[in-house]
């Protein structure tokens, strides 16, 4: 959601500073321009960190002797961390 949001600031922005030659009094259409072009870009590498964050995998490795039979035993887990929120 935010890579989108970041790449429709840009093109937003891009319009306003580029495509549009209008001249108002009040306000400054290309100083805005620029401002959301610069938001779209933080936006963009914002969303781009949290989703290789996203990622990353975890692995254990336990290893212990069963009290029975003598033999080891080895146990493998492997996760990978699909949530957004961790």
């Amino acid at each position: 959601m935010s890579i989108g949001s970041g790449i429709a600031l840009i093109v937003i922005g891009a319009i306003l500073t580029f495509a549009v030659n209008v001249q108002l009094d009040v306000i400054n259409l290309d100083l805005i321009g620029y401002v959301l072009m610069g938001a779209g870009v933080l936006i963009l590498i914002i969303g781009l960190v949290l989703l290789s964050r996203r990622r990353e995998s975890v692995s254990t490795t336990r290893s212990a002797v069963d009290p029975a039979s003598g033999e080891a035993v080895t146990r493998r887990t492997t996760s990978t961390n699909d949530d957004p929120l961790v």
